[in-house]
């Protein structure tokens, strides 16, 4: 029994010293850092490697540095032409400043996220569907450039964000379908008229180019009649221009002055 009391009086003191170097030596990876506070203050930032906390008077608050993603839930957003839709997002933001992080805000990946679907409601609330779903890039760009000038306070560095899913009710899908289908037969309209345009343009070239030459025109006339006979054996009968006459007339009787 005596010996007993001895091997513990001997190992009390080792346990006790094991368990301090435990609470005091603190391992932490390359991505981590450490935000020490002394008495409650804050000391400094340590790590990456072996820390060493004194214990009691100091405290160590470990800080992820490595990208972090966040799914913004659905968001009931109301657009500029007064069209309710569901949007969701997703954000991929880090960690600069470790101090600012744990100082300067309770929850830095509640805050986050809270501060995201706010501003991914303000801002799509200013743009039309039509933007929305075309002008994903801008928004995207615009939403980033907010949240990360927002977060810098609180030592945070938003780096992307991209709109995952525009949802729309299926009645604005029919909507939207009858919309497109409107300015595909506005665009052919539009383009068979410019064709209208520009084939009466050159046909009143062209028929600049003949009045000016009437041997052109009787060329030009023959030629019709080429092309409406072809091949037919039937007989048709074709009205004869009197210009055509008085062409051949001048030509026979410049042949007898001669």
């Amino acid at each position: 029994m005596d010996e007993l009391t001895g091997l513990a009086f001997y190992l009390f003191p080792i346990i006790v010293i094991v368990a301090v170097l435990g609470s005091a030596l603190r391992i932490l990876r390359e991505y981590e850092r450490g935000v020490v506070f002394l008495l409650g203050r804050f000391y400094k930032v340590k790590g990456p490697g072996l820390v060493i906390i004194v214990p009691v008077l100091q405290q160590m608050v470990r800080v992820d540095l490595r990208t972090r993603v966040l799914d913004v839930p659905p968001q009931d957003v109301i657009s500029r032409d007064n069209v309710s839709v569901k949007v969701n997002a997703v954000i991929y933001y880090r960690v600069m400043d470790p101090s600012n992080a744990i100082l300067q805000v309770e929850d830095f990946n509640r805050a986050t996220s809270e501060l995201a679907q706010t501003t991914l409601r303000s801002v799509l609330g200013q743009h039309e569907l039509d933007e929305m779903l075309a002008e994903r890039e801008k928004l995207n760009d615009d939403l980033r450039r907010l949240l990360d000038e927002q977060t810098d306070a609180w030592g945070i560095k938003v780096s992307n964000v991209e709109l995952k899913h525009v949802d729309i009710d299926e009645s604005m899908v029919r909507a939207i379908a009858k919309q497109a289908e409107a300015e595909r037969l506005r665009r052919a309209k539009v383009i068979d008229a410019e064709g209208e345009f520009q084939a009466a343009a050159k046909l009143r070239e062209a028929a600049d180019v003949l009045a000016d030459e009437p041997a052109a025109m009787q060329l030009r006339y023959l030629g019709a009649m080429m092309n409406v006979v072809g091949d037919r054996t039937s007989t048709i009968v074709f009205p004869l221009p009197i210009d055509m006459l008085a062409g051949f007339g001048t030509e026979r009787k410049g042949k007898k002055s001669e």
